[in-house]
């Protein structure tokens, strides 16, 4: 098992800002892509946002672009999602997975390896 931990959720109104972290390992952070995926009640997993290796690739869902930004801190085995801008439509349980696959493209939820426990995000209207 790799242990990626998220942090950082909560609530926030909309058009405010929030970040979130996951931690993972070094092993995750060697040539790994690193995703952020989210799920709202009664809905599917869906894709937010993902960096490669390096932070050499990057690829964001449509709904987020301009105002998610992914990154990542390999020597902290960090990778961060900053999240401005946001909409109701954007509160669900956000996950941290990886991907042992070191360019980042959108992908489906069972194409990543390893997942955190996931942490709430709410925008209020």
């Amino acid at each position: 098992q790799v242990p990626l931990v998220e942090s950082g959720g909560g609530l926030v109104q909309a058009g405010g800002s929030l970040g979130l972290s996951c931690a993972g390992s070094e092993r995750t952070f060697s040539t790994w892509t690193m995703g952020w995926f989210r799920q709202a009640p009664g809905k599917e997993r869906e894709f937010v946002a993902a960096i490669g290796w390096k932070g050499g690739s990057t690829v964001y869902r449509d709904s987020v672009k301009g105002r998610f930004t992914i990154s990542r801190d390999d020597h902290n085995h960090t990778v961060y999602l900053q999240m401005n801008s946001l909409k109701p439509e954007d509160t669900a349980v956000y996950y941290c997975a990886a991907d042992d696959w070191p360019i980042a493209t959108m992908k489906a939820p069972e194409d990543y390896d390893y997942w955190g426990q996931g942490t709430q995000v709410t925008v209020s209207s």
